[in-house]
């Protein structure tokens, strides 16, 4: 945060002549935050970082379904909470159905695997925002 840093003071006299009652400024180099206490402003303490995305791997090999053969509705879309041991997508090896599993509660924020087609044993099928 060392460009924002030293830029503080010029920012926080920005920040007195709006009504603006937060600012948040993110590099890669880091996150800068400042809030309005009264008519002062102050350099708020940095937010936490966001968990890494946790990333679903096959278990198996098969053929990647979105949703059970006899449905048409989707296991999972992208942005829906989902909970530990829920089932997101099924795995066709011949005529068995193999589920592939939410290993804990979060947010679905991708789906790698392609509906209908082959994966392989460890290749990535889903993206997972932990809560």
């Amino acid at each position: 945060m060392q460009d924002t840093a030293l830029r503080s003071p010029q920012l926080a006299a920005w920040l007195a002549n709006t009504d603006i009652g937060l600012l948040e400024l993110r590099t890669p180099n880091g996150t800068l935050r400042l809030g309005r206490q009264g008519d002062e402003i102050i350099e708020l303490p940095a937010e936490e970082a966001e968990p890494e995305l946790l990333s679903i791997r096959a278990p198996s090999l098969g053929v990647f379904l979105q949703s059970h053969p006899l449905t048409a509705v989707p296991l999972v879309r992208i942005g829906q909470r989902v909970e530990a041991g829920q089932t997101i997508g099924l795995l066709k090896i011949g005529p068995l159905l193999l589920p592939v599993t939410a290993p804990q509660p979060g947010i679905v924020d991708g789906i790698l695997a392609a509906d209908g087609l082959a994966v392989g044993y460890g290749a990535q099928m889903f993206d997972l925002h932990p809560l």
